[in-house]
């Protein structure tokens, strides 16, 4: 059960190409955020699309194969861990964000 204490599994749109960074060691960091769809009736009948955006970001290989291979609006599938983490912004705000950080990645569609 060890393994199921933070995981998270993910299927979705990419919202915008990544966002390539390349660390002093030469190691590289992919950034993008995914759309995932739930579709339901609400208490009138209509139905009604509930989108929720997700941050990922990805190391290494997975880096590079999402460099190479990943563009907006593309379908993965995302296997991974939730991170919560903070920075501050230029004007000195203390911000706060969770990511996921992708430790599997499966590219679906055409």
């Amino acid at each position: 059960m060890n393994s199921l204490k933070n995981k998270v599994q993910l299927i979705g749109n990419l919202g915008n190409d990544p966002e390539i960074i390349t660390i002093e060691n030469g190691n590289k960091l992919a950034k993008f955020s995914i759309a995932t769809n739930e579709t339901y009736k609400n208490s009138e009948g209509e139905k009604v699309t509930d989108t929720q955006w997700h941050n990922i970001v990805a190391w290494g290989k997975l880096a590079e194969i999402a460099e190479n291979y990943l563009t907006k609006g593309k379908e993965v599938m995302i296997e991974g861990k939730l991170m919560s983490r903070s920075y501050e912004t230029k004007e000195a705000e203390k911000r706060y964000i969770t990511e996921v950080k992708c430790n599997e990645m499966l590219m679906l569609g055409k």
